[in-house]
């Protein structure tokens, strides 16, 4: 056993010296390598003094049902990553919505996929996530996303003019689609007084909802 430890710590110093090898996968073969060192060492431990091996296969058969149940959730993400690259629900580049996370997919691994949020932030989320849960994809089939900002003017004003005027201002925007265009409404009478909504479709949702927003409150302005 201190063979086996002592062998153990030698090949963790060795591993971690190698920077051709992620930080990771470098902690992952120490671990491995110093606890298969020590279960050898235990066995042959337990054979020079005469017990039989045999008597530990129960405990091996609960210990291997307690793993299997603690791998059940990434044995799921697995499977769940090969039906998400087969069936192609997503794809690198699709802008998406899962729980809390939205995003861009920059990567599509087996076990799980990275959403990266407008704010540069990168989100690891288990592949079994987007099997079982809802998912919204903005891109699946076409890239073109709706959006809508409100405005609210007096009892007082002429509303065909504002919405032409409304209409006129959004479509002035650069990344404000021509096809279709902008659309305003007149949707409610309100205590104060007419709200109006101005919708208009963007083909870029990569590159942030929010700011095409301001742009169109600022020509609105």
């Amino acid at each position: 056993l201190l063979l086996a430890l002592w062998a153990g710590a030698a090949l963790e110093d060795r591993l971690m010296q190698l920077d051709t090898v992620h930080s990771s996968l470098r902690a992952v073969m120490a671990r491995m390598g110093r606890a298969l060192l020590i279960v050898v060492a235990v066995l042959l431990s337990l054979s020079s003094v005469g017990i039989d091996l045999t008597v530990l296969s129960v405990f091996g058969g609960a210990l291997g049902v307690g793993i299997g149940l603690g791998l059940q959730k990434i044995a799921s993400s697995y499977v769940s990553g090969f039906v998400i690259l087969l069936e192609r629900s997503l794809a690198v580049g699709d802008m998406v919505a899962v729980d809390k996370y939205y995003g861009k997919v920059t990567q599509i691994n087996t076990r799980y996929t990275i959403v990266q949020g407008l704010d540069g932030i990168e989100s690891v989320v288990p592949n079994d996530m987007l099997v079982s849960g809802p998912v919204q994809n903005y891109s699946l089939s076409d890239r073109a996303l709706r959006l809508a900002t409100h405005v609210s003017v007096g009892y007082q004003t002429d509303i065909d003019d504002v919405i032409r005027w409304l209409e006129e201002a959004t479509a002035s925007v650069a990344r404000v689609s021509k096809k279709p265009a902008p659309q305003a409404m007149l949707i409610k009478f309100g205590a104060d007084g007419l709200e109006l909504e101005i919708g208009f479709w963007i083909a870029d949702p990569e590159n942030g909802r929010l700011s095409v927003l301001s742009d169109v409150n600022r020509a609105i302005w």
